[in-house]
């Protein structure tokens, strides 16, 4: 278990302190893989650094499976942090060594027998699918290769707990689903708490049990992945969802759409449709029962931990009682509905 207990961060920049993370509070429970997703700056890997104390808070308390790091003498501490893997976005591999040995280093370094340490690296690879790989050299590798490796040497010490920093940003949308299945798989097999921080959303749907929300240093919130995505409570988290679900508007509607209303100008909504309402025949009741017309420019269904979450985009155009009558309809039948701007008549439809 990892307990974050007010942890507080700043650093010196031209003799002026800058916060990096403020007043964070966060627990994470055993076997469990729990995200933290932000913008970048918002201070996610200072959290992160800070869980292993490579970067040492100016207060609060840090405790792993019961230890405050904090309070641990040096000898305890490097003891402890051999229970707390991470890998990292860049590699950070040896390219002098072969990846049996990229593996074996941590034990080298801590002194372990050569049958020891077969024992333990021999497993670790065919966990990562690399066993054909264990004479080949970094620079003969692919980036997921690489990241496998990374994943493997971080676990040779046994560690509880893996921490992850931004581990598949540098890597393609197929070998980034490949690595998380991996993780996921690792989590399942070693019985692992796994803290990962990434930007992209489409990360922490596909793996994640939990997220927290970082903004400005801050966390404004946590959930379950399911809840999260479909009762988002701020606009940051929204937008974040939107960008897993949905491209951007139409070039045509967002080069020409308007912040306010102007005659022959209809409004632009963002529907998030929730608590079952996403397979409902709601657009189809708005025409009948309001008269406006529904052009939809994007529509999509997702299903993130056994929840159904649906977002829409649509231009609606009718006379403006009506459109405010049907968003009033869609609020009282768990769709909220979001103006984006407005778009002239010619490009409405």
């Amino acid at each position: 278990m990892i307990t974050l207990d007010d942890i507080n961060k700043s650093y010196i920049l031209h003799n002026r302190s800058i916060p990096a993370i403020r007043s964070i509070n966060l627990t994470v429970k055993p076997g469990e893989i729990f995200g933290v997703i932000g913008k970048s700056g918002a201070g996610k890997s200072t959290l992160i650094r800070c869980v292993n104390l490579l970067e040492t808070p100016d207060s609060g308390r840090v405790l792993v499976d019961g230890k405050d790091l904090m309070r641990l003498d040096p000898t305890s501490l490097r003891a402890a942090r051999r229970k707390i893997g991470m890998i990292f976005q860049h590699f950070n591999l040896l390219s002098s060594r072969t990846v049996y040995h990229n593996v074996a280093l941590p034990l080298e370094l801590a002194g372990h027998s050569k049958q020891s340490i077969t024992n333990t690296i021999m497993p670790l690879l065919e966990l990562t699918e690399l066993l054909d790989k264990k004479n080949a050299y970094p620079s003969q590798l692919s980036g997921g290769q690489k990241q496998r490796v990374a994943i493997a040497r971080a676990l040779a010490s046994q560690p509880t707990i893996l921490l992850s920093d931004e581990a598949t940003s540098a890597l393609d949308p197929e070998t980034t689903l490949s690595i998380l299945q991996l993780l996921k798989n690792i989590r399942d097999t070693l019985n692992l708490t796994i803290l990962l921080i990434t930007h992209e959303m489409n990360v922490v749907k596909t793996i994640c049990d939990r997220v927290a929300l970082l903004e400005k240093g801050t966390l404004i919130e946590t959930n379950t992945v399911g809840e999260f995505f479909i009762r988002p409570q701020t606009s940051t988290a929204k937008n974040f969802i939107a960008s897993a679900v949905l491209q951007h508007l139409p070039d045509a509607i967002q080069r020409h759409l308007l912040k306010l209303p102007e005659t022959n100008a209809h409004p632009v909504l963002r529907l998030w449709f929730r608590q079952g309402t996403a397979t409902q025949p709601i657009i189809s009741m708005l025409s009948l029962q309001f008269n406006v017309h529904v052009n939809i420019l994007q529509a999509n269904i997702e299903y993130v931990q056994n929840q159904v979450m649906g977002i829409m985009i649509i231009v609606v155009k009718g006379f403006d009682a009506s459109i405010q009558s049907a968003i009033e309809y869609l609020k009282e039948h768990y769709v909220d509905a979001e103006v984006l701007g407005y778009a002239p008549d010619n490009i409405a439809v």
